[in-house]
């Protein structure tokens, strides 16, 4: 079988307030913006960090998928109201740094960095629309 060459282009993740999102992934995070279509609370925002520009986080409206069922898009807003439907991880050089800006920056904070017992030390924050965000120590 041949080997092959597959990369992580975009990972999407739901919003429900743009500009907040924008605050966080861009202000808090450090992401660049590579897009932002849309108007008002249907925006389309893609975000990544400078030194992978070719990984990217979409930011979109939750539950428009016409497929959904009217009962699908109330359960998928309810999990993101309780931070239980999307999430993502990423990974840094300096974690309690990185914790310290975005902790300064008035993220809500859900763990502050620890080292696990399965041998990651990370921390996690929740973005303005209840996605999980857990970044590790990485290096």
């Amino acid at each position: 079988m041949a080997r092959m060459d597959i990369t992580i282009h975009t990972s999407a993740l739901p919003h429900t307030d743009p500009e907040a999102s924008l605050a966080f992934y861009r202000d808090a995070l450090g992401f660049e913006v590579r897009s932002d279509v849309g108007q008002g609370t249907m925006r389309w925002i893609t975000v990544g960090p400078a030194n992978q520009p070719d990984t990217c986080i979409l930011l979109s409206p939750p539950a428009l998928d016409p497929g959904i069922t009217e009962e699908e898009r109330r359960t998928i807003i309810e999990m993101m109201a309780k931070g239980t439907y999307g999430w993502i991880m990423l990974g840094s050089a300096d974690l309690d740094a990185t914790f310290e800006h975005v902790q300064a920056s008035g993220a809500e904070v859900v763990q502050e960095p620890i080292d696990q017992p399965y041998g990651v030390r990370d921390c996690a924050f929740r973005d303005p629309a209840g996605n999980l965000v857990r970044i590790r120590q990485v290096g």
